[in-house]
């Protein structure tokens, strides 16, 4: 049995760092989907799921693969999605190339959701995020998560 208590596992400086990364991951998230959902009635979530099908081509991607995207389980997305379809923002067909898929695409109306949400969504991720930093710290942010990111996805991440 080790005789470290929580507190002694860092030193001062990895504690606090850790401490506020931590909060930084707890915070931002509800940040980020209070205003979706207030702006947009969309979860941060949804956004993400119906930006990444906007950025696609012809709006639509394989399940699985929006499920890679979103760092998703596939029944999580599929609930998500669910919560989509009855706003007729996305909708779901199989594969005409392969039916064992099933293939998301954003609707017209997702489009103009899309559209919509955006500006409110940049408009605080500058305000939280980019307008704290200085450019330097930017392109530091930029590099220390891409290097967390790889120690936990050594496969890579997402890639536009």
């Amino acid at each position: 049995m080790t005789d470290i208590s929580p507190a002694s596992a860092f030193d001062d400086e990895k504690l606090e760092t850790w401490a506020a990364l931590a909060t930084l991951l707890e915070w931002l998230p509800a940040a980020l989907d209070s205003q979706m959902q207030r702006d947009s009635d969309l979860t941060h979530f949804e956004y993400g799921i119906m930006f990444a099908l906007s950025d696609a081509a012809d709006c639509t991607l394989r399940m699985s693969t929006l499920a890679t995207y979103s760092n998703s389980s596939l029944s999580r997305l599929s609930r998500a999605v669910a919560r989509l379809e009855t706003k007729n923002w996305v909708c779901r067909v199989p594969d005409p190339g392969d039916g064992r898929y099933t293939l998301a695409s954003l609707t017209d109306r997702g489009r103009e959701k899309v559209e919509q949400a955006t500006p409110g969504h940049v408009d605080l991720v500058s305000r939280l995020v980019f307008d704290t930093l200085t450019p330097t710290q930017t392109r530091q942010l930029h590099n220390i998560s891409l290097r967390i990111t790889s120690a936990i996805r050594a496969d890579g991440s997402w890639q536009p």
